[in-house]
């Protein structure tokens, strides 16, 4: 079993870029530009090992290998943007990598790409990307190619002695536990249990309950063994069931207007465990958005805009424009899940203006496109 904090370190320590890794300061998934060049990073690294994984490290520093951290990032759904624009997919998965040094919330995002022996090519144009091109790493750098293409196995070896070098073991298994339930989340209420006799998973939260069940705000779920975050979120609710093989998680988010709201259940993750040693993680959406009065929303829709024209043009906001102002993140949410097209481009668009203006509302912000990015990955 591989402890990906270890394998990251191993990976910053011992290689520059080169064909079976790379690393960002971050993605953007949200622009054409940051998505495709994305795409064509992936479609390089699987052309280029064909036989091993590919890395691709998230919120680290290009010059100095600096770990600075990335937003969690719990799209498991990235597969469905590889499938739609990718001919022969590689496998991939994101996972959300704890280092205790990053400030709370932050993590390292580490990719992992597992080539089908095929040559990968993009399936159709994005941004500047004609379909059917098709990348091969040169040294640290993604290039496409026209002639001579024919994939090589080249990194076995190297690759899979930096993933011995990352294994666990029962000591590093122990003190992740234990900073979890002493130091990390000391604050809250922490548990932690032991699946098929090798798999420790460690959850915090505040507990309430209501109707019998408990359910859980300012969640951190942790894999202890491989040093991945499965959940981290400090607004929504979460409900937690388990048995001998399973751990499922049911995220709600709370939604509504003139403050009337409710909880409304978001996705089910459920992560199985096998004697073999191996687990799956399966997400299911089952949101079923409320829907408004549209003549209400198109009044908040237009409210929200003139509220970031005023910002933009540095006017003073009355009492009345900062409540508004804070509801603005759930309120375009709601708008968009109501058919307004355009709320979700307007959040994208200003997402740094309201960092600036206000980081508070800029979380809000962040939970709201999280919403969309599931909704949209799972359509």
């Amino acid at each position: 079993m591989i402890n990906k904090r270890l394998l990251i370190k191993n990976l910053l320590a011992h290689n520059d870029e080169n064909s079976f890794y790379d690393k960002k300061r971050f993605l953007n998934l949200n622009e054409k530009e940051g998505k495709a060049k994305f795409l064509k990073h992936v479609c390089a690294l699987a052309n280029s090992n064909p036989a091993n994984n590919s890395f691709i490290v998230v919120g680290v520093e290009d010059e100095d290998n600096k770990i600075a951290g990335v937003d969690f990032f719990d799209d498991s759904k990235i597969q469905n943007l590889v499938n739609a624009y990718l001919q022969n997919p590689p496998l991939i998965a994101y996972e959300n990598v704890y280092f205790p040094n990053l400030p709370e919330g932050k993590v390292i995002g580490l990719i992992t790409i597992r080539s089908t022996g095929k040559i990968c090519s993009l399936r159709k144009n994005i941004w500047k990307y004609y379909g059917g091109a098709i990348f091969f790493r040169e040294g640290s750098i993604s290039m496409p190619k026209d002639f001579d293409i024919y994939i090589r196995d080249n990194n076995s070896d190297t690759v899979a002695e930096i993933e011995k070098q990352a294994s666990n073991n029962i000591e590093h298994t122990l003190d992740g536990v234990v900073d979890f339930l002493n130091n990390r989340h000391k604050d809250l209420d922490a548990n932690y249990k032991v699946f098929k006799e090798q798999f420790v998973v460690c959850w915090a939260g505040n507990p309430k309950k209501n109707n019998g069940k408990i359910y859980y705000s300012r969640v951190d779920i942790e894999l202890i063994n491989e040093q991945v975050r499965l959940f981290y979120s400090a607004l929504d609710e979460v409900e937690i069931s388990m048995n001998e093989n399973s751990f499922t998680t049911t995220e709600y988010v709370q939604l509504g207007l003139n403050n009337s709201t409710q909880y409304y259940p978001l996705e089910t993750v459920t992560i199985t465990f096998y004697d073999n040693g191996t687990y799956k993680i399966d997400s299911t959406l089952i949101f079923e958005p409320p829907q408004y009065d549209k003549k209400t929303l198109h009044h908040i829709y237009n409210t929200n805009n003139t509220l970031l024209e005023k910002i933009k043009k540095n006017l003073t906001l009355n009492k009345h424009d900062l409540n508004d102002l804070k509801d603005l993140p759930a309120t375009y949410l709601l708008c968009y899940l109501n058919g307004f097209e355009e709320a979700k481009e307007k959040l994208e668009e200003h997402r740094w203006l309201i960092k600036e203006y206000n980081p508070s509302i800029y979380i809000s912000l962040k939970e709201s496109l999280r919403i969309l990015r599931k909704v949209k990955y799972n359509s």
